[in-house]
């Protein structure tokens, strides 16, 4: 049995593992997991992940959940370019060091424009809260300055000369604002430099293949919705208003 990858490219950390896989010809089975179609079109990826959420892999009879083990673990089967998890000791550790940083500082704040902007009002029929979108873009800007001056500086990317796996995982966050027009590249021109040679890096193609979803996400109220997913989610969304 070959290597199997659940993703739902909607998803960040989902993006992450597809162009990771995908720029380094890790061959794989791609199962298209609609998170929002409801638990059977998850069902798949609930047998999978202990979790039952996506990103999950099966690699024969083994399982395995959350972004970072996944790409970890595609990193060393495979034995991808070094420059992705260095070898060297201290490279490898300021990887580590903005993956930890990341989940309280970049994903904190950057997906929940999208909650914000299209999630939200999909699943409950309420308007924009503006002043909560200015609030989370407040929280993101002060988190892009430290990006920027503390793990950014200036350097090509985060750790040097060459792409790593945190550069992947800032890069699908940071994209999340942009897909529902806000775009934070804009008057940030190191920012926005170091984004291009993250694509460079990884290939156009593949780069935008991989957002095409969420470049386009207003296309996403048109889906139909599970309706037992959208009695689940709404009081919970509702919470997010006050």
């Amino acid at each position: 049995m070959g290597l199997e990858l659940y993703l739902d490219l909607l998803s960040q950390p989902c993006r992450s593992i597809y162009i990771f896989a995908r720029s380094n010809n890790i061959p794989f089975e791609f199962k298209h997991v609609e998170l929002f179609k409801g638990p059977s079109d998850s069902e798949g990826a609930g047998k999978v992940s202990l979790l039952k959420k996506v990103p999950a892999l099966k690699d024969g009879d083994f399982t395995l959940a959350e972004c970072t083990a996944i790409l970890l673990y595609l990193s060393r089967k495979y034995n991808t370019p070094d420059h992705w998890y260095p070898s060297d000791i201290q490279k490898r550790a300021r990887v580590d060091e903005y993956l930890s940083w990341h989940h309280t500082n970049i994903r904190a704040n950057a997906p929940k424009t999208m909650w914000i902007k299209v999630l939200i009002p999909l699943f409950t029929g309420q308007p924009l809260p503006s002043e909560k979108l200015q609030e989370v873009m407040e929280g993101l800007s002060t988190s892009l300055k430290q990006f920027e001056e503390r793990f950014l500086q200036d350097k090509a990317f985060i750790i040097g000369s060459e792409i790593s796996l945190a550069d992947l995982v800032a890069i699908v966050e940071l994209m999340q604002p942009v897909g529902v027009g806000c775009d934070i590249f804009e008057d940030r021109p190191r920012l926005r430099e170091w984004r291009r040679r993250v694509e460079d890096a990884v290939g156009k193609e593949l780069f935008f293949q991989a957002h095409e979803m969420i470049l386009n996400i207003k296309e996403l109220s048109n889906i139909q919705i599970d309706p037992q997913l959208k009695e689940q989610l709404a009081p919970v969304l509702m919470k997010m208003l006050k």
